[in-house]
């Protein structure tokens, strides 16, 4: 598999274009966490929206995301190459789905889903290895999402009633 992409095939391609967040899978260092910051800023709009389109958004954005990274892996012929971070975006938007208003639950929000889809604890890890094509692309990031989102939402709830 040759890991290296080019713009042209990013920016020509609406499939690859959607697989590598707007561009920002082409960074050449953490194209995953370049990726999670773009999903800071297109998600901070939703923090004002109710929790049912939020939880709307979230779903579809997995959704499509099934075809647009499995597309975009299989134009590639790669697994899951590392500039495909649409991903993230949607593990991103399911994290912040119950969290409260405001840039420091962004912020926090962003470090703890880049903490479980870098280290994929049990069992994203199993999930990962045992899944392929595009919901196996989607699946790891989903569960990051989720264990960042429940924990994410337990500080805030703990920080309500201290």
């Amino acid at each position: 598999m040759n890991k290296s992409v080019s713009p042209k095939t990013v920016f020509t391609d609406p499939v690859h274009f959607l697989a590598f967040g707007f561009g920002s899978g082409l960074a050449p260092w953490a194209p995953g966490t370049a990726g999670t910051l773009v999903a800071v800023l297109l998600e901070w709009p939703m923090r004002s929206q109710s929790l049912e389109l939020r939880l709307l958004v979230a779903a579809a954005m997995f959704a499509v995301g099934v075809w647009i990274c499995g597309e975009s892996a299989r134009k590639l012929d790669a697994h899951d190459h590392p500039g495909i971070v649409w991903d993230e975006f949607a593990g991103y938007f399911l994290t912040m789905v119950l969290a409260p208003e405001g840039w420091i639950w962004s912020l926090v929000g962003f470090a703890l889903f880049r903490f479980f889809d870098i280290l994929k604890p049990w069992p994203i890890r199993e999930i990962d290895h045992r899944l392929g094509g595009g919901i196996g692309i989607m699946v790891d990031d989903t569960f990051a999402g989720v264990f960042a989102g429940v924990i994410l939402w337990g500080i805030a709830q703990t920080l309500v009633y201290l």
